[in-house]
């Protein structure tokens, strides 16, 4: 894989996530759709998001192997397998991060919902993974991901099967030097574009630039200040949208639930449940639920 080919190969993949997600960023909590729809949008995110950090990595695969092989073709497949591998592994951290998702939300915790605890818990998990940059196993993870002629050099594995292999154990590393990051997207709205570029970019830097490696704690310290921000007074940080109101209602595959199960639903203080409507409004609301889920099975 040539970098001309591999920077294509990012500006599609880019251009089509911009395209699918457009529209759909309802902050904090923001609903994940079907598994079917979610894989694809996860995979396409991860290609966009993660590809440009590790194309040193594919690019030093693709050199090493026409030097052994002699054979361009065989470079070229190897350096795809490779990259195939590594997005396996993403492709695997998603599954994991879309199940949790159900299992909480069909937990129902109300304690969540954004005019209760939603602030707290998100400002948490933003400066847990401040914490995590400059943990032991994120500065190995990342000296791992900032050499990669040296795993080429010592982890090689010949054929296409090797090739995947040697993807899906530079994914594992990457992985771990990542996961931090990646519950920040999550915490702060995983389907907003402007916080997948963010991240994208954070990534980039650590990885790939040469002052990469003292960045990192740079940016624990901000996420540790912006966590606390986030639990403190989220409606004063910038770029995050408020639960409720940022998403429409014509994505293929999502839904809006009208029983306030998702967070950021106010309370209803009659009920004393999230968003329940009451008796004048609940034949608007069938009616409501009928035409905004029509379309999500038909699609």
């Amino acid at each position: 894989m040539t970098a001309a080919g591999l920077l294509a190969v990012v500006l599609v993949t880019w251009i089509v996530t911009i395209d699918r997600m457009r529209g759909m960023d309802a902050g904090p909590g923001t609903d994940l759709g079907g598994i079917t729809w979610f894989v694809g949008v996860w995979v396409t995110m991860m290609a966009a998001m993660m590809l440009p950090s590790a194309a040193p990595m594919v690019l030093v695969v693709h050199r090493v192997t026409v030097e052994r092989t002699r054979r361009g073709f065989v470079a070229l497949a190897a350096s795809w397998i490779f990259a195939a591998g590594y997005l396996a592994v993403w492709t695997a951290c998603g599954l994991v991060a879309f199940g949790a998702f159900r299992a909480v939300k069909a937990a129902g915790p109300e304690f969540l919902a954004w005019d209760r605890s939603g602030p707290l818990a998100a400002g948490i998990a933003v400066a847990a993974a401040g914490v995590y940059q400059v943990t032991p196993l994120k500065r190995a993870c990342l000296r791992h991901c900032r050499t990669p002629l040296h795993f080429v050099m010592h982890r090689w594995r010949r054929g296409g099967p090797g090739a995947f292999a040697m993807g899906v154990e530079h994914g594992a590393w990457c992985l771990g030097c990542c996961v931090g990051l990646m519950l920040v997207l999550f915490a702060v709205g995983v389907m907003s574009v402007t916080w997948m570029a963010v991240v994208a970019a954070l990534i980039f830097a650590e990885k790939v630039l040469p002052f990469g490696a003292r960045l990192s704690e740079v940016i624990a310290v901000v996420l540790v200040a912006s966590g606390v921000w986030i639990a403190l007074s989220p409606g004063s940080v910038p770029g995050i949208t408020e639960p409720g109101m940022g998403m429409s209602s014509d994505q293929p595959g999502m839904e809006i639930p009208l029983d306030g199960a998702g967070m950021g639903m106010p309370l209803d203080e009659t009920n004393m449940a999230p968003g329940r409507p009451d008796a004048t409004d609940r034949g608007q609301a069938g009616s409501a639920a009928t035409a905004i889920q029509r379309p999500a099975t038909q699609r």
